[in-house]
């Protein structure tokens, strides 16, 4: 696993997979918004974004497609695939060729939705995850041989807890993630302990303690 990895590429790594990852929650929790407003309670999407601190005002379902993913707002899916694009393009050397022409085939789609004068198409989203999944493949058949895998991975991993966390899910998977995150720590650096000094008794002390520690292994690295 030894490589020699500069801090800019550690952090773009990290970065890389946390956008992804976020992205993919998102429009996860959009597709099943979208279904409850069609069919159960037209106020779902605005308790979605509750949970990103975000007050989205939409009229029908279509049009809350539109403001979730394109909206002016700081969960703007385009925006955000563009920060994704920019650490991949950072990090290139490090990445799955394949993966690497799915970010930007990923990052083509959200700014043509971004671009376009019509109503955003519904299977639009299901292109999305569907890259999104190719490049989380690509990554998983590559394997963890290099510390630059590991940033990738770690960003994924930080930015699920963050979802539970926000979404309340089960307690249990969220402490299995956060386990396997330590796990990796400790690849990356033998010497740091997760719990050592730290409380994790908290969502703010457990978010607060993991990115503590990856701001350990970006510098030392």
């Amino acid at each position: 696993m030894e490589q020699l990895l500069t801090a800019n590429v550690a952090t773009s790594m990290y970065w890389l997979g946390r956008y992804l990852e976020r992205i993919e929650g998102t429009l996860y929790e959009i597709d099943k918004a979208y279904d409850q407003i069609i069919d159960v309670d037209k106020k779902a999407g605005i308790v979605l974004y509750e949970k990103f601190d975000i007050d989205l005002k939409y009229l029908t379902a279509m049009d809350f497609l539109d403001k979730s993913i394109r909206g002016d707002h700081v969960a703007n899916l385009a925006v955000m695939m563009q920060n994704a694009r920019e650490n991949a393009i950072i990090s290139r050397a490090n990445i799955d060729e394949a993966a690497f022409g799915e970010i930007i085939a990923l990052n083509d789609l959200f700014q043509n939705m971004q671009k376009s004068p019509i109503h955003i198409d519904y299977n639009d989203i299901d292109k999305a995850l569907s890259l999104i999944n190719e490049i989380w493949g690509a990554h998983a058949r590559r394997g963890h041989r290099k510390c630059s895998d590991y940033f990738l991975k770690l960003g994924k991993l930080v930015e699920e807890v963050d979802f539970r966390l926000r979404f309340n899910r089960g307690t249990k998977m969220t402490s299995i993630i956060v386990a396997e995150i330590d796990a990796i720590f400790k690849i990356l650096d033998p010497e740091l302990d997760l719990a050592q000094g730290c409380a994790l008794d908290t969502q703010a002390n457990m978010l607060t303690c993991i990115n503590e520690a990856i701001d350990k292994i970006i510098i030392n690295d």
